[in-house]
């Protein structure tokens, strides 16, 4: 069983696959991302293929794989980057890591949102620059989460695991909003469903952590950063896409909202010259949400096992079902 893995992984995931019988692992052994042409020729006549979430695997891929292709497995949550309806035509089965990364996520998207709302990086800078002169009643100063109103755009898994850790904040009421009403998820946190224009209108602070679908891309907009309050913070752990960036650049700069934080963009890596980086109200990292040690090593395992599973036929530890 021959199978291709497109990047350098944990070590435990990799054991995984080599300590499996018959199982036969050509490896792009880099930090960095296989070239298009290494990927196509990478893939030609395997059985499986273990990817990450900035693989594209169209059909120009499954077509190099070759009929042979039984499985995918992708060491991600999300799998936008996957052409699922060529996938499904082709009886390819798909495993991918839910769960896994749920807590570190959360953890990062309240470090992100306390850095914003706090104006962490611009304090650190100051103190590097000299800008720390004397106590002043006024510098510095933010926003904090105690009697505030939080929106959770997609109260999914990792949707509530960051309400579960902001509500010791104080945080007086959680909004949410989606695809439907959750009322036994959302009533651990008294959480209210609302329209997503309500959502914007009525919180202090805004969390995205919805899935990226036809439905939310782009859906944060100039109309929906036009309903939000000139006090309020944004912040996405989602994907990049459901942003209109040009568009909350314009809400940034022009005093709409008062920050954001993004850790995710479009694209990833953004470039260095983009107007975003320029703003000091905009705090931008490079994706990093589930990056603890043990969570990536946690997923390599979960992604090596999901495509061996495939391989032998067997039910997988999470299938992505077509």
């Amino acid at each position: 069983m021959a199978v291709f893995v497109t990047r350098r992984i944990p070590a435990e995931g990799l054991r995984v696959l080599s300590q499996a019988g018959g199982c036969r692992v050509q490896q792009w052994d880099s930090e960095e991302p296989v070239p298009r042409a290494e990927l196509l020729a990478g893939v030609a006549g395997k059985r499986g293929l273990l990817c990450l979430l900035s693989d594209r695997i169209d059909r120009e891929v499954l077509d190099a794989a070759g009929p042979g292709l039984k499985v995918i497995s992708t060491m991600s949550v999300g799998f936008d980057h996957l052409a699922l309806e060529e996938i499904k035509k082709r009886g390819i089965r798909v495993g991918y890591t839910p769960d896994v990364l749920t807590d570190a996520t959360a953890e990062l998207s309240v470090a992100l949102l306390l850095a914003v709302c706090r104006r962490l990086p611009e304090a650190v800078e100051q103190v590097k620059n000299g800008g720390w002169t004397t106590w002043k009643p006024l510098w510095m100063c933010g926003y904090g989460l105690s009697d505030s109103t939080v929106g959770i755009i997609g109260l999914g898994r990792i949707g509530q695991a960051v309400a579960r850790r902001l509500k010791p904040f104080g945080v007086k009421k959680f909004l949410y909003t989606g695809s439907c009403p959750k009322p036994e998820t959302a009533a651990e946190f008294e959480a209210e469903f609302v329209p997503l224009m309500r959502l914007a209108e009525e919180s202090d602070f805004v969390v995205v952590t919805c899935a990226l679908t036809p439905a939310t891309q782009g859906m944060c907009n100039r109309d929906f950063f036009g309903r939000m309050k000139k006090t309020s913070v944004f912040v996405n752990t989602s994907r990049g896409a459901v942003v209109n960036q040009e568009d909350l650049y314009d809400a940034l700069a022009h005093g709409q909202i008062a920050a954001a934080g993004l850790d995710v963009t479009t694209p990833e890596p953004l470039p260095t010259d983009h107007p975003l980086l320029s703003l000091k109200n905009c705090v931008i990292l490079p994706h990093v949400g589930s990056a603890t040690y043990a969570t990536r090593s946690t997923m390599a395992v979960l992604a090596a096992n999901n495509l061996l599973a495939g391989l032998r036929d067997e039910p997988m530890p999470h299938e992505l079902l077509l």
